[in-house]
């Protein structure tokens, strides 16, 4: 039943792209396809990272409502690119050399991230719990640094703040791509490696180690992994703090299996039908009249207020 639920999402995701890469296409074929097929490239490898990191982070915490924006990530980022735009202006922060902003971005990210959870799991227990609190109140603490820089911010340049807020899936730069691309591939064959350790982990810290897993190692390299997949999106993308509870949450209720072999892949076709088939609708169809980012934010906020409601994270 799962393997049939991915088959029928695998055939749903290739006819999205096909759609997305020929629907609208006059003129030179060959131009229009080499830069549709970049931001197509770009669109599953966000998919995929935040769709898998979501799903890792919902097993070692072992809550299905978090996501790894709770530890800060989405605030940190804007954090970021206010305090870009107050030291040297909106405009020459846009003429930064986009493959040195994107490894700057994607390495305070992680580093940041990693920090958090080594400093946090130190104890023998590993108290995943309190490191989601902690990151509860390092994202107020970004917030609130946040508003005060953009105070300070010239009202001229704001806009640039303003834009960086959102996720922004028109624009992707080449350079940048490619090594997101070659740094989330290892970061997800990481995480396919450790699928069926990730099972046992499911179970419980106390089950999981009864059957010989080294829990402290294992949640720390799942952590590190989530890291770097969440700073590569965000770095990329832009902050996306409700997408990846958006598709797990579907890849949950769609296949109804707890096996991450099944989960994982999963919920990252969800991601890139979602992805790939609204970014087609808003490109061909409302002529970016609208964002997509906003609205898939929003789809993943009525989400978790469904899930928290209704006790579904349990």
């Amino acid at each position: 039943m799962a393997h049939r639920g991915l088959a029928i999402l695998a055939a749903a995701l290739a006819l999205s792209c096909l759609v997305y890469l020929v629907i609208g296409v006059r003129g030179n074929w060959g131009f229009v396809l080499a830069l549709r097929a970049e931001r197509l490239a770009a669109l599953l490898l966000v998919a995929a990272s935040v769709a898998v990191a979501t799903q890792i982070f919902q097993t070692v915490s072992g809550n299905r409502i978090l996501t790894p924006a709770i530890v800060g990530f989405d605030a940190l980022y804007i954090l970021i690119q206010s305090v870009l735009v107050l030291a040297i202006g909106g405009l020459a922060a846009a003429q930064l050399p986009e493959i040195g902003r994107f490894l700057g971005e994607t390495a305070i990210l992680a580093l940041a991230a990693v920090a958090l959870f080594a400093a946090l799991l130190r104890g023998a227990a590993g108290d995943v719990q309190r490191m989601v609190l902690a990151g509860i109140v390092l994202g107020v603490m970004f917030r609130s640094l946040t508003a005060f820089v953009q105070r300070l911010i010239d009202p001229n340049e704001f806009a640039a703040v303003q834009i960086a807020s959102f996720a922004r899936f028109n624009r992707i730069e080449a350079g940048p791509l490619w090594i997101a691309m070659a740094v989330g591939a290892a970061a997800l064959a990481g995480a396919w490696a450790m699928r069926h350790r990730l099972d046992v982990m499911a179970l419980g810290r106390d089950h999981a180690i009864s059957l010989g897993l080294d829990h402290r190692r294992m949640l720390m390299t799942a952590l590190v992994l989530v890291a770097l997949l969440t700073a590569t999106a965000t770095a990329l993308v832009g902050p996306l703090a409700f997408f990846g509870l958006l598709v797990t949450s579907l890849a949950h209720l769609v296949l109804r299996d707890h096996r991450h072999a099944v989960l994982m892949p999963g919920a990252a076709l969800i991601a890139g039908i979602v992805l790939i088939a609204g970014q087609t609708v808003f490109e061909r169809a409302l002529g970016l009249a609208a964002t997509l980012g906003v609205v898939v934010e929003f789809l993943g906020g009525l989400v978790f207020l469904a899930l928290l409601l209704g006790r579904g994270w349990r």
